[in-house]
């Protein structure tokens, strides 16, 4: 049961863990080197509401070919690592830890690669209705 005090995001109160602990990742699906630990929250999707908080890990090498939307709002913080828009063979920009994006829902993003492999934080969430 999600904590009162996160109202509509269903998160649920935890206090300091180690969230780059081993256990706890598992592949995204449709994605091939791409790992995900979910830190806190969920979605709902028939209803279009809820949030997550979750670290993504991709290897050296992965890559999703092409561009995606969601109908969720987005914000990425790329912690360690490199990753690039576009494709190991049409790289259009190199991302560095330290940065940041934010989109809202239904945007279309990427493709994305990495050569060397990464670390995201991502905060996740419908957006609440206007």
């Amino acid at each position: 049961m999600a904590e009162p005090g996160f109202g509509r995001f269903m998160k649920d109160h935890r206090e300091f863990f180690n969230a780059l602990a081993d256990e706890g990742w598992r592949p995204v699906p449709g994605y091939v080197g791409v790992e995900e630990k979910i830190l806190s929250g969920r979605f709902d999707h028939p209803s279009r509401t809820g949030a997550v908080t979750r670290l993504s890990r991709w290897a050296a090498g992965a890559s999703v070919g092409q561009p995606v939307s969601h109908g969720w709002c987005e914000e990425v913080f790329l912690v360690s690592g490199t990753l690039s828009i576009g494709t190991a063979a049409q790289e259009t920009r190199l991302l560095e830890a330290g940065t940041y994006a934010v989109r809202p829902a239904h945007v279309e993003h990427g493709p994305f690669f990495t050569r060397d492999g990464c670390l995201m934080i991502e905060f996740l969430y419908y957006p609440p209705p206007a």
